[in-house]
C-alpha cells in the first residue's frame, strides 16, 4: 500500500457521534469531488472506477473515484500511470466551471451557518460553530445537518470530522471517508492520534518521513514519546517542536475567515502543443470566462490583466498591462489578454500552455467607474451577473459564449465517444 493510500485510508465508519463537548471546529471535506459533480451528469458510471483529468500525452489526474482509487489511482499521478493501473477506468475531462459552481453552492451552505468559513480549496473548508451552537444545536448535530444540506441541495456527498483543534478535525474527516462523520472528543485526541502513522502529521513528506524512521519512529505515538531536542537535531529546531506539538494534539491555530487572494487566475495545458492563433483565443476566452466569474464569486476586481505563454521547450513569457479601472467582467479580461497575446510575438507559434491572470485585487464596487462616451449604463457587467445566477440554479454552462459552444460540443462528443469505448 503506498503511503498516500495509507493517509487516506477510511478508518471504521462510526456509530453515535462521540462526545463533542468544547470540540467547536469542523472540517468539511467533499468525497471524490470532481468525480462526483461528473457523476450528476453521468448517472450510469456510479459504481465504476471513474478519473477525471487530461486523456493526453501530458495528461494528469485530477482526481479518481473511490472504485479507481482501490487500484492505486490518486491526484496528480501522471495519466498514463493510472492507466496501467487501472485499464478499466472511465477517463473524463475535466470541466472547472461546473466544480466552481457546484463549490459556490457549498460554501453558501457553510457560510449560512457561521461567517467563520475558512475554505482550503473549492472542496473543503474549516467551520468554527462555536456561535452557532445556541441556535443550531451541538456540533455533531451541526455536521449532520451539514452533510444533509449538501447533499440535497448539491447531489453530492461529504465527510465531517470535529474536533477542538483545526488538525484534528481534518484528519477525522479523512478517518470517516467517505460520507462518514467523526467526532474526537477534546479528551480522546491522544487516543486517537498516536496509533497513526507519523505521515499523518501536517508537516512530515516523504523526505521528514525518512528522517524519521531511521530514528525508529513509525507512529505518531512513537513520536510524542521521543525528546523534542532528538527531533530538533534531526529535523531542525522548527519542525521538530512544531511536529511534536502536533503529537499531543496542541495546535492553536483558530479558524480564519477566508483570507482575500492576492490574485485570481486560470491555465490550461494542451494535450498538444496548439499554434491556431483562433484556437489560443478561443482558449483566452475560456480562461477569462473562468476568471471573471471567480472574481464575481469572491465580490473582487482587478486592475492588472497577465497572460502566461508557455513554449514546447517549457520557456515561458508572462506579460501584463493595468487597466485604468478595477473590472471583474470576462469579456474586459478577454479583450485584454488577446492584446497581450497579439503583441507576444508569438502569434502562429506552438503553445504547451496558456494562462490568464487578474492581480492587484480590490473589493469589487470600491473604485469608481467612467463610462466610455456612448456605452450604456447596463450592459456586460450585469449580462455575466446574470449569467452566474443561472449557473447557480441550472449549473455550470448553463449559459456561456457562443464562440465556446461549438468547441465545447465538439470536444465533448469525442471524450463521450473514447469514454463509451473504454466502458
Amino acid at each position: 500500500m503506498s503511503r498516500k493510500q495509507q493517509l487516506h485510508r477510511p478508518g471504521p465508519q462510526p456509530g453515535p457521534p462521540g462526545d463533542d463537548t468544547g470540540c467547536t471546529v469542523l472540517h468539511v471535506d467533499m468525497d471524490a469531488f470532481f468525480v462526483s459533480v461528473e457523476l450528476l451528469e453521468r448517472p450510469e458510471l456510479r459504481g465504476r472506477p471513474v478519473v477525471v483529468g487530461g486523456a493526453g500525452p501530458r495528461g494528469v489526474v485530477s482526481a479518481a473515484s473511490y472504485e479507481a482509487r482501490a487500484f492505486g489511482v490518486h491526484s496528480a499521478m501522471p495519466m498514463s500511470r493510472a492507466r496501467r493501473l487501472c485499464p478499466q477506468a472511465v477517463v473524463l475531462p475535466p470541466r472547472h466551471d461546473r466544480y466552481a459552481a457546484a463549490s459556490a453552492g457549498v460554501m453558501e451552505i457553510f457560510r449560512s451557518i457561521t461567517p467563520l468559513v475558512e475554505p482550503l480549496a473549492l472542496d473543503e473548508a474549516f467551520l468554527d460553530v462555536a456561535g452557532a451552537r445556541r441556535r443550531l444545536g451541538r456540533s455533531a448535530e451541526i455536521g449532520r445537518m451539514i452533510r444533509e444540506q449538501v447533499h440535497e441541495q448539491q447531489g453530492i456527498t461529504c465527510s465531517v470530522g470535529v474536533a477542538s483543534t483545526k488538525f484534528v478535525a481534518k484528519l477525522a474527516s479523512t478517518r470517516c471517508k467517505p460520507d462518514g462523520l467523526l467526532v474526537v472528543p477534546a479528551d480522546g485526541v491522544v487516543d486517537f492520534l498516536h496509533p497513526l502513522p507519523v505521515a499523518a502529521l501536517w508537516g512530515v513528506g516523504e523526505r521528514t518521513e525518512e528522517s524519521l524512521r531511521r530514528l525508529g519512529l513509525r507512529t505518531v505515538g512513537d513520536l510524542a514519546r521521543t525528546p523534542v531536542d532528538t527531533l530538533r537535531r534531526e529535523v531542525g529546531e522548527a519542525v521538530g517542536r512544531h511536529l511534536h506539538d502536533l503529537a499531543w494534539g496542541r495546535d492553536p491555530r483558530p479558524v480564519t475567515a477566508s483570507v482575500p487572494d492576492k490574485s485570481i487566475g486560470a491555465e490550461e495545458t494542451f494535450d498538444r502543443d496548439l499554434a491556431d492563433p483562433e484556437a489560443i483565443r478561443r482558449e483566452l476566452l475560456r480562461l477569462s470566462d473562468r476568471v471573471g466569474a471567480r472574481l464575481r464569486g469572491s465580490g473582487q476586481a482587478g486592475r492588472t490583466v497577465a497572460v502566461k505563454l508557455r513554449r514546447p521547450d517549457f520557456t515561458t513569457l508572462t506579460r501584463a498591462r493595468t487597466l485604468a479601472d478595477a473590472t471583474d467582467v470576462a469579456r474586459e479580461i478577454y479583450a485584454t489578454a488577446c492584446a497581450l497575446y497579439e503583441a507576444s510575438g508569438l502569434q502562429g507559434a506552438p503553445l504547451r500552455l496558456v494562462g490568464v491572470r487578474v492581480e492587484n485585487l480590490v473589493p469589487a464596487g470600491t473604485t469608481p467607474r467612467q463610462l466610455a462616451l456612448g456605452e450604456p449604463e447596463v450592459g456586460w457587467r450585469q449580462a455575466e451577473a446574470a449569467m452566474d445566477l443561472a449557473a447557480r440554479r441550472f449549473g455550470a454552462g448553463a449559459v456561456r459564449p457562443a464562440a465556446l459552444v461549438r468547441a465545447d460540443r465538439e470536444r465533448d462528443a469525442r471524450h463521450g465517444r473514447e469514454a463509451e469505448n473504454e466502458v
